[in-house]
């Protein structure tokens, strides 16, 4: 019932069909409703335990439990961010795979069938999808338009694009999808270099952000007058309220300027 009038809810806000893509691009068999509804139960909870249970920080609980309350959200974010990398790392052996299944004879969609048998997870279970779609009479244009838009990548749609251009038009569709891997491989070099260019910024972005905090807690111990003041006062505790959400704010800068998309 209160998933109910949770999707209800969320029909109206237009916020429930992002949160269905959303977990099915985590791969997860959550609903809307049960997504939200764990996180107001668990910003509620948060809120008390630090109120009651905590009561000379009772201003960091206005900061902590929205924090808290969006974490199913974060999570499901992470794990769709983890699982499409892990789809990108299959996905070129993939293509290849389907490339040598066609030039052996078999048929496009013979060839999805024999893909989501050879590969693991992520990328078997959504060409498994794929492959019964299509079997059960949806059109395969549209089912791997549905694919794309479970997996938003770039290389997924311009093998969409690849694959419905050729029944249209004809062509060596093979050949095309064995240079399309080579193109990810490529890039997949390519990225890992970046990667260990930038690692020096994320490090010194995460060491940034943890001195103000280590610091605060040694002086809290060995001058513990001193930053009572940050325990006991309403105007310390918001300040201190204040300085950790300004080190969020300058660790998501400093990770935003070492990002670099290929």
């Amino acid at each position: 019932m209160k998933n109910d009038l949770l999707s209800r809810l969320l029909r109206r806000l237009s916020f429930e069909r992002h949160l269905q893509e959303l977990a099915e691009q985590a791969g997860v068999p959550w609903t809307p409703g049960q997504i939200v509804l764990v996180g107001v139960l668990a910003g509620l909870v948060t809120f008390n335990l630090i109120w009651y249970l905590v009561p000379w920080l009772k201003g960091l609980a206005f900061l902590v439990a929205p924090v808290v309350a969006i974490f199913p959200y974060s999570l499901l974010k992470r794990m769709k961010k983890r699982r499409i990398f892990a789809f990108e790392g299959q996905f070129p052996d993939a293509l290849q795979f389907i490339a040598r299944a066609m030039r052996a004879g078999h048929a496009f969609s013979v060839s999805l069938e024999m893909l989501h048998q050879e590969f693991a997870e992520p990328l078997g279970s959504e060409f498994r999808r794929t492959f019964e779609e299509q079997n059960l009479g949806l059109p395969i244009e549209i089912t791997l338009e549905k694919l794309a838009g479970r997996v938003p990548l770039m290389d997924v749609q311009f093998f969409v694009a690849a694959v419905i251009l050729q029944k249209r038009t004809g062509g060596n569709l093979a050949e095309i999808l064995e240079k399309l891997a080579i193109l990810i491989r490529e890039r997949f070099k390519l990225r890992g270099q970046i990667r260990t260019i930038s690692a020096h910024g994320r490090l010194s972005s995460l060491v940034l952000t943890a001195i103000p905090s280590v610091v605060a807690v040694m002086m809290y111990f060995v001058n513990r007058d001193h930053m009572q003041f940050f325990v006991d006062e309403y105007a310390g505790q918001w300040m201190a309220g204040i300085a950790l959400a300004f080190q969020g704010l300058g660790y998501f800068i400093m990770r935003q300027i070492v990002k670099i998309e290929v």
